[in-house]
Formats: structure tokens, sequence, C-alpha cells
């Protein structure tokens, strides 16, 4: 069976041939041809990227969960195996995630005859755009899971440590988008026309006041706006503008009432300027709970393998679809070091492979110990 240098050796392959949000294919390909040589069953699902594989036997299963896709980033990384994809890096350390759980479907293979219950590998693709867990979910083939495993690696943490807590980790994550339409007109002649710089001044103001004006202070959200646009000289007034940013917040309600304020925001405007506000408001990927009991159990799996293990202050308000995991079946999501200099998302991020000696204990120790409680 394969030990520490296999799964780095698979680590530096996908990190070499990274593959971006729908695109998996080669990715895809790699891990059947891996999982195939251990004879590991691949699921026959209608995937166009990403697969479940299948260990063990009887009516209990456990689901453990890897992301596969990269992102659109040149790598600033000077490695032997550094990304070969122009315009592609696994700088999520998604290469580190499939390594370490076609590991742990080895190491459950090894004991396949032991296994009290079926553990079905989550290979999943589109993560980076928030509905690859969604699209495994549809497949059916989780209905009636035990419980859903996953992780992520964090830079921040060094080898050794890990961070986990009950409820909220991550947060939702929402994308707004303000199109208004006025009329242009010359810059000394504003009378003739309808003025949408004016109303983005108070379209600003106004969506920048929802969380400290309509969140309660005890409730968390952020909104945050990341481009805004209008005109393309300095002597007429524009006839169109445009605002985008994000929301991030923790609690279904919450968000809601965020949606519906900047829909207001949205329709009071325009009819208070006698113009047109076209207001849209996507849900990109809801927060991610953890299940009280699966935390518990992690806690105690994680120093049973050796971790160093803390208890999160708060969570987190990053996005993350294992969000369509944890709002349909119970779910636990830990953070374990991965001891980067740089951060998630950075061209320059390197994480520790030493990572991969313990994570695949992790994750057959877990599913062992939800077999046992059966």
């Amino acid at each position: 069976m394969p030990n520490f240098d296999d799964y780095v050796e698979w680590r530096r392959h996908f990190h070499q041939y990274p593959e971006v949000s729908k695109n998996e294919y080669e990715t895809t390909k790699k891990l059947k041809e891996i999982l195939t040589a251990y004879d590991i069953k691949v699921l026959d699902l209608p995937l166009e990227t990403g697969l479940i594989a299948e260990v063990g036997q009887g009516d209990d299963f456990v689901a453990v969960r890897t992301d596969i896709d990269a992102l659109p980033i040149n790598e600033q990384v000077d490695h032997a195996f550094k990304s070969t994809n122009e315009g592609a890096m696994h700088a999520c350390g998604h290469d580190i995630h499939m390594a370490s759980i076609l590991a742990v479907a080895t190491k459950l293979k090894e004991i396949e005859a032991d296994l009290k219950g079926r553990v079905r590998l989550l290979f999943q693709p589109a993560e980076e755009v928030g509905f690859g867990a969604l699209s495994l979910v549809d497949t059916g083939a989780l209905e009636g899971v035990k419980a859903v495993l996953g992780y992520h690696n964090f830079p921040t943490l060094n080898i050794g440590e890990f961070m986990v807590k009950s409820g909220p980790v991550t947060s939702s994550v929402d994308r707004f988008e303000f199109k208004i339409k006025g009329k242009g007109a010359h810059a000394a002649k504003p009378e003739q026309g309808n003025d949408t710089v004016i109303v983005l001044g108070q379209l600003i103001n106004s969506i920048q006041s929802i969380v400290s004006r309509n969140i309660a202070a005890f409730d968390n959200a952020v909104v945050t706006i990341g481009e805004v646009s209008s005109g393309n000289t300095w002597n007429v007034i524009a006839d169109e503008a445009y605002v985008q940013g994000t929301v991030r917040s923790f609690d279904q309600t919450v968000r809601q009432k965020i949606e519906d304020r900047m829909k207001q925001i949205g329709d009071g405007l325009a009819q208070a300027f006698d113009l047109e506000i076209e207001t849209l408001y996507h849900r990109v990927t809801a927060a991610v709970s953890n299940d009280t009991k699966l935390t518990n159990d992690a806690v105690e799996v994680a120093k049973e393998v050796g971790y160093d293990v803390s208890i999160m202050d708060e969570p987190l308000t990053i996005g993350e679809d294992f969000s369509g995991y944890s709002t349909h079946y119970p779910s636990v999501f830990a953070f374990i070091g991965s001891n980067s200099d740089y951060d998630l998302h950075h061209p320059k991020f390197d994480p520790d492979e030493r990572i991969l000696e313990t994570v695949p204990d992790y994750f057959v120790t877990f599913v062992n110990k939800l077999f046992d409680e059966s």
C-alpha cells in the first residue's frame, strides 16, 4: 500500500497540472487512475467532473470530502513541480486535500474487511465557484449518510495544529449588484438630465448603514462594496452607474434581512430620484455549520491522533461550499495547519507537505469511531 512519499508524489502531480472550476477533466481521470490501481470502487454517477468512490460494506455509511479545483492565479512559487497550466494554480491547497483523501481511501481499503460500514469518498469539483457540493448532493449518493466529514488546510496554523468549533465556522457568501439607469446630459446643464452619480453616492451611504442600523449588535455581518463605476469623461453627466459587492453573514435570518434591505434601498432611491435601479442579489454559498456531537467527536479524534487542538473563538468570514453538505446532513468541518508564509489564494501560497503525515489517520480514526458507535 502507498506511504507518505506516494502522498507527496500525488500532491505534486495535481499541483503541476491544476484545472479551474468546471474544467477538472484530467484531474478526474488521474483520481480514477489512482483509485482503480488500488481496486477502489468508483460509483457510476452522472458527473462531468469529480467522482465518488466507496470502500467497505453494510448499510451504514459515512462520507469524507475533498475539493479538486484550482484557482485562476499565476503561480509565483519556484518549485520543480510548479504549475504547467498558465493562469491556473492550486493556491488554496486542494492538491493537498486530494492527496490526503486518496491516502484515506487506500488506508481504508487496506482494512476494508474489518470496516463496520461503508465510506464514500467525495472528490468534489467547483468548490471555488460555490456549487460543486450541490452537484454531488443532487446525484442522491448522500441520502441516508450518517455524517459528512471535511477539512481545509490552514496556512496560519503550524503543522500538528487543529482548529474547530460547533455551530457556524464560515460565513455565507452573497453578491449584490445595482444597475442604475438615469438620463445623461451636458455637465453644465444638469437640469436636462437625471444624474446617476448623485444616486450612486446616496446608494453607497445607504447600503453601508445596513449592518450598523438594521442588524442587531450581537449579530455579525459584513457588507463590502468591491466595484463602483459611472461615466467616462469630465464634462458629461453619465446616464448609467453600477455598484457590486459582497455580503457575509452567519445566520439565515440576518442573511434574509440584508437581502430584503438591499432591495428596499434600491426601490426607494429609484422612486425618490425618478430613475431605474435594478437590484440583483446572488446567493453563492451558505454558512458552514458544524453538528455539536460531531464536533465533540472531531476534538476527541484529533487529540487521539496527536493534534494540538484549539476551539475557534469566532467563525471565519470566508466562504466554503461544504455548506452544501452541512445544510442537508450532519457534518463537521475542521481546519488543520499547513504552515505557509503566504495565505490561501495568494500566488506564493506554499503549504508544508508534512500535513499529509497526519490527515489520513485523522479521517480513518474518525470513520471507525462513528461505525463503532452505530
